[in-house]
C-alpha cells in the first residue's frame, strides 16, 4: 500500500476522526473542511492514485464509496435537505491527496456550478 496521509490514517499511524467504517471502506471529517459536514470516504485496500487509475473490475469499489458516503448521510440525517458527493482528480481537478476519495459535503446550501 502507498504512503499518501490516507493509507497512514488506515493503518492507524495518525489519527483522525473517524465516523464511518467497515470492511472495504474507511470514513473520517476533512481536516480543512470546505462545508459544515465535509467527510472523506476511501477505499482501505486498493492503491488507486486518481480516479484514472481505477479499473473495471474495482467498480464495485468505486460503488460501495457512494454507498457509505449515502449510508452516512442517511444516518446524520442530511439525506433530506441534501449533500454533495465528489470526487477530485489530478491537480486542475483539485486532487492533492493521490489516493481515490470520495468527499460528501453537507450542512449548508452548497450553491450550483456556474453562478455567483
Amino acid at each position: 500500500m502507498g504512503g499518501t496521509i490516507f493509507h497512514r490514517i488506515i493503518a492507524r499511524e495518525i489519527p483522525a476522526d473517524i465516523v464511518y467504517e467497515d470492511d472495504e471502506v474507511i470514513a473520517f471529517r476533512d481536516i480543512a473542511p470546505q462545508a459544515p459536514v465535509h467527510v472523506l470516504f476511501v477505499p482501505k485496500a486498493a492503491d488507486i492514485p486518481t480516479l484514472n487509475d481505477l479499473q473495471p473490475s474495482q467498480a464495485t469499489l468505486f460503488g460501495r464509496l457512494a454507498l457509505a458516503a449515502t449510508a452516512y448521510a442517511k444516518r446524520e440525517g442530511l439525506a433530506e435537505s441534501g449533500y454533495r458527493l465528489v470526487v477530485n482528480c489530478n491537480d486542475d481537478g483539485g486532487q492533492t491527496v493521490y489516493q481515490l476519495h470520495m468527499h460528501l459535503l453537507a450542512g449548508a446550501p452548497l450553491g450550483r456550478f456556474g453562478t455567483p
